[in-house]
């Protein structure tokens, strides 16, 4: 039985559709396709897709647009591009923002899947990532102007009493804005909090 699609692919041509959809349902995998860029950036979340093969040189939005797009959305699974002979300079330039590899046509049956599969190994390390860090993000929204600042200094090695005089509040409101901190950070020490923002890269 095949799984749910991992797996899409955005071709304006319907004959490479087909045959894709052939191909990965041959090897275990279920691929939704799309005609255009549009017709996946109107699907209800593309994100949710392990790994993304998009045609690079299509009418419209092309695959360089369209992987651009959905980076700046949140989070872009994996990506391969498909390209012609003339479009190897682009397809390294999406190499340079993050798309993990292209493969020109006519291309090999063999290879593709492979690098489609190894997309949705990396997939999982990728989103768990990325989930990690928006995670941060949540938490350090829900930090006061004033936790903001205290976490700050305390993060630099100031003494409660140093961040007091900086700030011109007393040690009492300091260990009382710390503490807040730590719990809202979800961390039991400056190291670990230092170490937590580490992750935000």
């Amino acid at each position: 039985m095949l799984s749910d699609p991992r797996i899409a692919l955005v071709d304006d041509d319907a004959a490479v559709r087909d045959a894709l959809k052939w191909l990965f349902a041959s090897r275990g995998h279920q691929l939704a396709s799309f005609e255009s860029a549009a017709a996946l950036l109107a699907d209800r979340d593309a994100s949710r897709f392990g790994c993304l093969v998009l045609d690079l040189r299509m009418p419209g939005m092309g695959g360089l647009e369209l992987f651009q797009t959905l980076s700046n959305r949140g989070y872009c699974p994996p990506t391969v591009f498909l390209t012609g002979h003339g479009d190897v300079p682009q397809a390294v330039a999406a190499l340079k923002q993050g798309a993990v590899d292209f493969i020109e046509k006519p291309f090999d049956d063999n290879a593709l899947v492979s690098l489609v599969e190894n997309c949705l190994a990396l997939d999982g390390d990728r989103r768990g990532l990325y989930e990690r860090q928006r995670q941060i993000e949540r938490r350090l929204g829900e930090l006061t102007p004033r936790e903001r600042e205290v976490m700050a200094l305390f993060l630099e090695g100031k003494l409660n009493k140093q961040i007091a005089d900086a700030l011109d509040i007393s040690m009492k409101t300091v260990e009382v804005h710390r503490a807040r901190v730590l719990e809202k950070m979800g961390v039991k020490s400056a190291v670990e909090l230092a170490n937590l923002l580490k992750e935000m890269g």
